[in-house]
């Protein structure tokens, strides 16, 4: 099923965030912040995110820490072998994984079942299409049994053409981090630092962990999210309700945190805690019912992100927001600049 947001912009290249803020002599929560409330659009910096939360709102936190999950390796065709990077995305209940073979930066489609690739440390055989529609993602037999251990030893983080070279995996890694599990970063989180959530929590700002492990991003142009591993914990969907009850927000670190959450809302309201898969997609025919906003990365044109933006705080403030955000050279990604987008 094809999805469309409301929100329309064009970006241009430079706008891309090539490499992480450290490197453009920036500390993590110095990065530009868009805060939009309405019609109201605000430019400020993200260490100074305190002056628009309040004592008593909830930020969500998603916990999942980024694996290594992309490795060079060889894939094995009927006329040779070619070179080809796995994008390892998601651990399936069965122990196997949905991988994306790419080369040369772009996804490979003409896989078969059957095919291998050579690997560190063993073999990855492809079984099926992931996607009935589709042979951009498979579920492959991974080389070995332990592969999150694994990809430790022989891989390296998720890049995409717009970033020029390779960094550390800690630098994408969020404080919050710590149940290694998502593809890619949960990169709402990363502005976020030790000191900064300090200085929140001693305002009263409360901060509760959610999880949700992503899967690779390069599926987002009109697509829908695919089914994401997710666990709201008891205590946090207690802690939802009693700021709900008591007048406080409930503001969502990320996309991520923003399905979890609402992937455990109940018929009458409340969150009751959940956990195991998740293929809510939110949208104009499923709008967001218990957040009241979040604090998000710039997302690229028609991803399917947008929709769940536009169904937080609705299509018209999404789109104010991003034309403010392009007028003011914000920088795009997982190492770009971040919006707190408020529900009125």
């Amino acid at each position: 099923m094809k999805v469309q947001p409301q929100t329309r912009f064009t970006l241009p290249d430079e706008l891309n965030a090539v490499e992480p803020p450290e490197a453009r002599g920036l500390a993590r929560d110095q990065v530009k912040l868009l805060v939009a409330e309405g019609s109201t659009v605000t430019h400020t910096r993200f260490d100074r995110i305190g002056e628009y939360l309040r004592p008593g709102d909830l930020l969500l936190v998603n916990t999942s820490g980024t694996l290594a999950a992309a490795v060079d390796g060889s894939w094995i065709t009927g006329s040779g072998v070619a070179p080809v990077v796995v994008h390892f995305s998601t651990a399936l209940d069965d122990g196997s994984w949905v991988v994306e073979l790419r080369n040369g930066g772009s996804p490979l489609f003409d896989a078969s079942a059957g095919d291998q690739v050579e690997l560190p440390e063993g073999v990855l055989t492809l079984l099926e299409p992931y996607e009935p529609s589709g042979t951009r993602l498979w579920r492959a037999k991974p080389p070995v049994a332990d592969v999150v251990d694994y990809l430790r030893r022989n891989g390296r983080p998720i890049t995409y053409k717009y970033v020029g070279q390779q960094w550390p995996l800690a630098l994408y890694q969020t404080v919050f981090a710590n149940q290694p599990g998502s593809a890619e970063m949960p990169s709402a989180g990363r502005p976020f630092s030790f000191e900064l959530v300090s200085q929140l929590a001693a305002a009263g700002v409360l901060i509760a962990p959610i999880l949700l492990h992503c899967g690779v991003s390069s599926l987002e142009s009109h697509e829908p999210p695919l089914p994401e591993r997710y666990d709201v914990p008891e205590h946090t969907a207690g802690l939802v309700n009693w700021v709900r009850a008591n007048g406080g927000r409930v503001i969502a670190v990320g996309t991520t945190a923003v399905r979890a959450i609402e992937s455990a809302a109940q018929p009458d309201g409340s969150v009751a805690a959940s956990k195991g898969w998740t293929d809510l997609v939110l949208g104009p025919d499923h709008p967001a019912t218990v957040v009241d906003g979040l604090i998000t990365g710039m997302h690229a044109p028609e991803a399917s992100h947008l929709l769940l933006l536009e169904s937080v705080v609705g299509g018209d403030v999404v789109q104010h927001a991003y034309d403010a955000a392009l007028e003011h050279s914000y920088l795009w990604h997982e190492f770009g600049d971040v919006s707190l987008l408020l529900r009125r």
